[in-house]
């Protein structure tokens, strides 16, 4: 192995360290835990060698977000491929997404809540934020219904989640009621 092959294996180490570390401080103690100067004492390097990896808090939230775009996709990928038909594919990805959101907040708020510099539903939107929105448009294309343009039918869908999601998490929702939800919204919207 070449001496530039090492530091670029030790430059991607640090990063993903980097990465690793922001989202555990944000997931222990909320996002406003997050700066620099913590995460390079928490990491054991000067605040330069974060830079040289991050102009700054901005660009490390959107680390995490593509991060979480590629777990999110898998956890919808898993649970739908598990599913026996379009009614319980459309099922199984509602409870996916809620249980990624509810399970990683600092994660969903980096994908969808915070500023992390990156672009959304354009040309030059990162690929990981497009496979997620695929993962959820596989499924749902095949209950959109007739006429029904299917990426438009899942933003209306993933927009519905989003909302469940905030609100539940807020506290805005009796518990009790997550599973009345997920039906309702599958029953109302999707075409099965």
């Amino acid at each position: 192995m070449s001496v530039q092959e090492r530091k670029q294996r030790e430059r991607a180490s640090r990063e993903r360290l980097i990465v690793a570390t922001a989202r555990e401080l944000a997931e222990q103690q909320g996002w406003d835990a997050v700066t620099t100067r913590r995460l390079a004492e928490r990491i054991e390097y000067s605040q330069p060698v974060l830079y040289s990896h991050f102009r700054g808090k901005r660009e490390i939230i959107g680390a995490v977000a593509l991060q979480g775009a590629a777990e999110l996709a898998t956890a919808v990928r898993a649970a739908t491929s598990a599913a026996d038909g379009p009614r319980a594919r459309v099922t199984a990805l509602a409870h996916a997404y809620l249980d990624f959101a509810a399970h990683n907040p600092a994660v969903y708020d980096a994908l969808f809540q915070l500023d992390g510099g990156l672009a959304y539903a354009q040309e030059d939107t990162p690929e990981p934020l497009k496979d997620a929105f695929a993962a959820l448009l596989e499924s749902l294309a095949e209950v959109a219904g007739d006429g029904v343009e299917p990426g438009l039918f899942t933003e209306v869908f993933w927009a519905s989640l989003h909302g469940l999601a905030t609100l539940t998490r807020a506290g805005r929702l009796l518990p009790e009621d997550a599973e009345p939800r997920v039906e309702l919204l599958v029953d109302r919207l999707a075409v099965v």
